[in-house]
């Protein structure tokens, strides 16, 4: 039944076959009542939407699987599972989380219990404290170094890692980040925290997120970002500060 969903959570894919723990998703398929998990393959030329075509055989009430034609990108992938589901599905809550589980779905579930009071928008974030494990690449940590400073001033908000790849909203507040295209195929994170303070105002948006940090977060195998966007990525935050940051209404 409709009403027994209370979460929703959006897997994009691109060639995951290699990097896919389809025992993962079975676990919390068997555990939980009240998820369901829609996948979506963003155009994959390897076996991965073959392998979840198996799972789906008798699990199709609780997986579902929608395909685009092409590759449009991680965001246009998330953009088109959070719009289908907020359509057909009766549900409270709604993430996205990546295919690898770098952040595992149990933590992604977790994150239901901070989405208290007037808060409607939690993240992950990797950040280190006692008794984490946090095992990223050194290429990803040091760029994460970089950007982050320049993140906090393009949002002018103090936020420790916006690219965790772990992000759960109200299902209310969803159907608004998510109605119109993103900019940025790849820092569509950055956009959607650009578009929520544009929705709440810059100094009540402190009142409506809250940042988590994981307790695991074990760094996948593959990207299918490639190094040349490192250059490209400075246009992208520029397009994004213009449109929600310094375009502010009259």
């Amino acid at each position: 039944m409709l009403s027994e969903i209370n979460i929703c959570i959006i897997v994009p894919f691109y060639n995951e076959e290699n990097n896919f723990h389809i025992e993962e998703y079975e676990k919390i398929i068997s555990e939980y009542s009240d998820v369901l998990i829609c996948f979506v393959d963003d155009g994959s030329t390897d076996q991965t939407k073959n392998i979840i075509n198996k799972f789906l055989i008798n699990k199709s009430e609780k997986i579902i699987l929608l395909s685009h034609d092409g590759n449009k990108g991680k965001a246009e992938a998330v953009r088109t599972g959070i719009t289908y589901c907020n359509t057909e599905y009766n549900h409270q809550y709604i993430a996205f989380l990546d295919a690898d589980l770098s952040t595992s779905i149990d933590e992604c579930l977790g994150l239901r219990e901070y989405l208290q009071h007037e808060v409607e928008f939690c993240f992950s974030s990797r950040i280190h404290y006692f008794n984490s494990k946090i095992q990223i690449k050194k290429h990803r940590y040091f760029i994460g170094r970089l950007l982050r400073p320049i993140i906090s001033k393009v949002l002018n908000l103090n936020i420790y890692d916006t690219q965790c790849g772990c992000k759960l909203f109200t299902k209310e507040l969803s159907i608004k980040l998510f109605k119109d295209q993103f900019i940025s195929k790849w820092l569509f994170d950055i956009e959607l925290f650009a578009r929520a303070i544009k929705i709440y105002g810059k100094y009540n948006i402190v009142n409506k997120m809250c940042e988590v940090p994981v307790k695991e977060w074990i760094d996948g195998n593959n990207t299918n970002v490639k190094p040349s966007y490192f250059f490209r990525l400075w246009y992208d935050l520029y397009k994004i500060r213009k449109k929600y940051i310094d375009n502010k209404p009259s």
